[in-house]
């Protein structure tokens, strides 16, 4: 069947998964301590995630993807914690490559903001689609507003913690790419209910246009009636 062609990269799989794992580290380990003895009942520190890590780190290597079902059942996994939004928050900021509040890098600090907005909105776009192997929704009118319908993690998660991954994912490249000032939002969640997953931003930011240049509050952007 189509929707069993392995189509997500596999370091999402271990991504997820190490961030699982340092979830459940304690704050302090002493020397020489196994923790997947000493703490086993937490999850990430079990003798099933670690070899789940190693075969992921493996699948890695040979370049190989994951299937839609493998993901389902992975996110199904983490939903069920009580730290599941951070869980997929930090592991999408993790494979967006930033800690999701680094300034503007290199050239795009001198770029003028609705010109860096674009180069997030396109960085976003190619990010995800090459991470999980198919578009993920598109930007409507605005600074940044990504949209989605039935996307992969809704069949899996009816309580939108997973889109979360998505938030972390946004937030790491508008930290990298626009700054600091910008707050990527979950504005609304078709797992909750929503007829669309929307993602907008909230913050202040100097936008230059051609008649000048003014202050413009970003707030969630309202669909137009």
């Amino acid at each position: 069947m189509p929707h069993d062609k392995p189509r997500v990269l596999a370091v999402f799989g271990l991504t997820l998964l190490e961030v699982l794992k340092d979830q459940d580290l304690p704050a302090e380990i002493l020397e020489d301590e196994n923790v997947s003895i000493t703490m086993p009942r937490k999850l990430g520190l079990s003798d099933v995630v670690e070899k789940q890590i190693r075969s992921y780190r493996d699948k890695v290597k040979q370049r190989r993807r994951m299937t839609d079902g493998e993901v389902r059942d992975l996110v199904r996994l983490v939903v069920r914690r009580p730290d599941a939004r951070q869980v997929f928050s930090k592991a999408g900021v993790k494979l967006a490559g930033g800690s999701g509040s680094d300034g503007p890098r290199g050239a795009y600090r001198a770029l003028p903001r609705a010109m860096a907005l674009r180069f997030a909105r396109r960085a976003t776009t190619k990010g995800l689609r090459r991470l999980l192997g198919r578009r993920v929704g598109g930007f409507a009118h605005g600074p940044f507003a990504l949209e989605g319908r039935g996307l992969l993690f809704h069949e899996a998660d009816p309580t939108g913690a997973a889109c979360h991954f998505v938030t972390g994912y946004c937030q790491s490249v508008i930290a990298q790419r626009v700054g600091p000032d910008y707050q990527v939002v979950h504005a609304q969640c078709q797992s909750l209910g929503d007829e669309t997953c929307r993602w907008t931003v909230t913050g202040e930011a100097r936008v230059k246009e051609r008649d000048g240049v003014r202050e413009m509050l970003l707030r969630p952007e309202v669909e137009a009636g």
